[in-house]
């Protein structure tokens, strides 16, 4: 049996993949054969985890975007498959969160830039990126969401609309380019210690509170999420389209 997790031949983009959740996403993704498009706003921070790969044996270039422009966007398409020739694989995992506090206290300039950031930039990926996908025989689409669109919040309410929008956005690609052998998939993680997720997890109060309501008992690590993306990414996952793998420990099982 040929091994059902191989990555070899393909090319993968991952956005925020400098450090993180992402850069766990492009290590699973080298290390089950992919050469792996890195990008993040900062060149020399994608430059860096492309030289981690490397250094592990695995094919990485580096790609400057930002996240809320669309030829940034379009761009980060173009360059991998002007490098490389081809697309399998697409990860939207990059995301922003700059307000904190309540809906009434939001801006129309901050829900717009979260909404773009979060959930447009990934329809504008998918446009660019799909049709390649499509003309090898078919890919992997992914979103790094947040099991912060599954519940509600006080002070992170815009962040986690576009999160819930996330699972919209998948269902509707997963219709549309199924017929072409693309599968399209949500995964979302709950909180994982990362710069993203830092003024969480480093208030004890906070951190103790989660860890006591989540059947594991410990916060979530990159390499939690590094994994589930590379099984979506691959030929196990073949006849999984339009779902969404809450990867949280349990947190959300929990009752009140």
């Amino acid at each position: 049996m040929n091994n059902p997790f191989s990555l070899e031949g393909k090319v993968a983009i991952v956005t925020g993949g400098s450090k993180g959740i992402g850069l766990s996403i492009a290590h699973h993704l080298a290390a089950m054969g992919a050469k792996v498009a890195i990008a993040s706003r900062k060149l020399d921070a994608c430059e860096d985890a492309v030289a981690e790969i490397r250094e592990a044996g695995g094919e990485a270039m580096a790609v400057a975007c930002n996240i809320s422009r669309r030829e940034d966007c379009e761009n980060l398409v173009k360059q991998t498959h002007d490098a490389w020739g081809q697309i399998d694989i697409f990860v939207a995992n990059a995301a922003v969160n700059p307000v904190y506090g309540p809906l009434t206290e939001l801006s129309d300039e901050a829900f717009n830039k979260v909404m773009t950031s979060n959930v447009h930039s990934a329809i504008w990926f998918a446009n660019a990126a799909m049709p390649h996908m499509a003309e090898g025989g078919g890919g992997s689409f992914i979103i790094v969401s947040s099991i912060g669109g599954l519940r509600g919040s006080p002070t992170l309410g815009a962040y986690g609309i576009s999160k819930t929008a996330d699972i919209g956005v998948v269902r509707s690609l997963a219709v549309e380019w199924g017929p072409r052998n693309i599968t399209v998939n949500c995964i979302m993680p709950g909180l994982v210690k990362t710069d993203f997720a830092r003024a969480l997890w480093e208030n004890e109060a906070t951190r103790d509170d989660r860890i006591s309501r989540t059947p594991v008992r410990r916060l979530g690590e990159p390499d939690d999420i590094g994994g589930v993306a590379a099984f979506l990414a691959g030929p196990s996952a073949r006849f999984i389209t339009g779902e969404v793998i809450v990867v949280d420990g349990g947190t959300t099982i929990v009752g009140p």
